[in-house]
C-alpha cells in the first residue's frame, strides 16, 4: 500500500491545512495510507496526524527570528524527531507546503530528504522559497531575488526580524539546501509564479503547475439570503459589496475604506475577516465581521453579494475568487500574482493595483446589471477549472508519474 507523507503549517485548517486534508482524502479513496505533519493548528483529519515541536520551541524560533533573521533554521531537535518518524513510517510520496511559520528547521529536513532519495513533491503558496527573507515583495516592489537578496527592505515584514538583517546569508542557505534533491518537483499554484520561478536560483528544478480548488459542494449559489442581509442590517434595496479576507495585511483594508467613501448611495460594503482593531477603524456605513470559520454563514455572504472586490496588493492565487465565482458571484480584483488567472470577462474583471477609479467603474457596472447574468458562467467557471476534485486529480497524477518515474517535468 503507497504511502503519502504532507507537511504543512496546519491540518485541515485554513486554506492551505485544507488543501491538505483534500489530497489526504483523495489517496486514501485510491487505497493509500495518508500522513500529514503540522506545526500549530489543527482540525481533525481522516489522516494521521503528527504534530512537530510543541508551543515552547513555537515560541523560541519565532524570538530568534524576531533578533537574528534566522526564520527556519531552529527548531532543531522538532525537526530531527519529525526525520526519526518519517523513517518509522517510510513514506513512498512526501509532500512539502509551506515549510514556514516557526516549527521546522529547513537544512535538517533537506538533508534528510537527499539521503531519503523518494521523490519530493513542493507546493508553493507564496514566494518564501527562493527570497532571502520574505514570503511576498510585490508590495515593496523588490527584485533582489532575481540576482541576491541583501539589505532587505522588508526586514520588518514577516518573518519580521527587529534587529539583524541575514537576507544575503538566508539566500545562500536557502539556494544550498532546496538545490540538493534530484527528485523534487515543484508546483507553483499560478502561471504568474510559474513565471517568477523562471527568474529564481529555482529555475532548473522541474515544475508542474496545479491550480488550488475549492469545494464546489460546500461553495455554492445559496438561495435564502435574505436572512443574511437582515441580520447584518444590509438594506434590500442596496447593491452589496462583499472584501473577504484571512488575514487583511496588505489585502486592501484602505482601498475599501476610500472606496466605501467615493461609491456614493445605494451600496453596502460587507467586510470579512477582521480583527478587533481593524473593526473600531471602519467608517460609519462599512459593515465589519470578524473572521468566521461557519462555512455556510460565508457562503450565503457571497451568494448575497453583487460582486466580490478583493483589492489584494500581494497574492500568489487567491482562492476567495472561487469561492465567490462558486457562490454565483463575479470578482473585481487587482491584477496582483495570479489574482486575475481565476476569471474571464463573463465572470469578473482585473484592474491596477490601486486604480480606485477603475474599480468603482467595474464594480457599479456588474451591480447595475441583473445579478442572473453571472450566476451561471460564475459557477460553471469554477467547477470546469478550480475544484478540489480536479486539483486533487492532479496531484495524484502526478504522485503516478513520479512512482513510475515518468515525469515530464515543466
Amino acid at each position: 500500500m503507497p504511502k503519502l507523507f504532507q507537511i504543512n503549517i496546519t491540518a485541515n485548517w485554513g486554506s492551505h491545512g485544507k488543501i491538505t486534508e483534500g489530497i489526504g482524502q483523495m489517496v486514501q479513496s485510491n487505497g493509500w495510507e495518508s500522513y500529514i505533519a503540522y506545526g500549530r493548528w489543527f482540525n481533525e483529519s481522516s489522516s494521521h496526524l503528527y504534530h512537530i515541536g510543541s508551543d515552547l520551541d513555537e515560541k523560541i524560533h519565532g524570538l530568534s527570528t524576531r533578533i537574528l533573521d534566522n526564520h527556519g533554521l531552529m527548531s532543531r531537535r522538532a525537526t530531527r524527531r519529525l526525520v526519526h518518524y518519517i523513517e518509522s513510517i517510510q513514506p513512498d510520496i512526501i509532500h512539502l507546503h509551506n515549510i514556514h511559520g516557526y516549527y521546522l528547521n529547513y537544512p535538517i529536513l533537506f538533508d534528510f530528504l537527499s539521503s531519503y532519495n523518494k521523490p519530493v513533491v513542493w507546493t508553493l503558496h507564496d514566494c518564501w522559497a527562493y527570497t532571502g527573507h520574505c514570503a511576498h515583495y510585490m508590495f515593496a516592489g523588490c527584485e533582489k531575488w532575481k540576482s541576491h537578496c541583501a539589505d532587505c527592505p522588508q526586514k520588518s515584514a514577516y518573518p519580521r526580524s527587529f534587529l539583524r538583517d541575514n537576507s544575503y546569508r538566508n539566500f545562500e542557505k536557502k539556494r544550498a539546501a532546496f538545490s540538493s534533491l534530484n527528485s523534487l518537483v515543484l508546483v507553483p499554484v499560478s502561471r504568474w509564479l510559474d513565471g517568477e520561478l523562471q527568474s529564481s536560483f529555482l529555475k532548473d528544478i522541474d515544475r508542474r503547475l496545479v491550480y488550488n480548488g475549492i469545494d464546489s459542494s460546500t461553495f455554492h449559489i445559496a438561495e435564502d439570503t435574505d436572512a443574511i442581509k437582515q441580520r447584518y442590517h444590509i438594506p434590500p434595496r442596496n447593491k452589496m459589496i462583499l472584501g473577504v479576507a484571512s488575514n487583511w495585511y496588505h489585502k486592501g483594508l484602505g482601498d475599501f475604506i476610500k472606496l466605501s467613501r467615493r461609491i456614493g448611495e445605494g451600496y453596502s460594503v460587507v467586510l470579512v475577516g477582521l480583527n478587533q482593531k481593524e473593526l473600531k477603524s471602519l467608517p460609519k456605513g462599512v459593515i465589519g465581521i470578524r473572521r468566521t470559520e461557519n462555512v455556510k454563514e460565508l457562503c450565503k455572504l457571497y451568494s448575497a453579494a453583487n460582486v466580490l472586490f478583493n483589492p489584494t496588493w500581494e497574492d500568489n492565487f487567491p482562492t476567495i475568487n472561487l469561492e465567490a465565482m462558486a457562490c454565483g458571484t463575479p470578482v473585481v480584483t487587482y491584477a496582483t500574482g495570479g489574482a486575475a488567472e481565476s476569471i474571464d470577462s463573463l465572470t469578473g474583471a482585473a484592474i491596477e493595483r490601486g486604480d480606485l477609479a477603475a474599480a468603482i467603474n467595474k464594480i457599479q457596472n456588474f451591480c447595475q446589471a441583473p445579478k442572473s447574468r453571472f450566476s451561471t458562467p460564475c459557477r460553471k467557471r469554477t467547477e470546469e477549472h478550480f475544484t478540489d476534485h480536479e486539483m486533487c486529480k492532479n496531484y495524484f497524477q502526478l504522485y503516478q508519474e513520479l512512482l513510475s518515474g515518468n515525469t515530464s517535468g515543466r
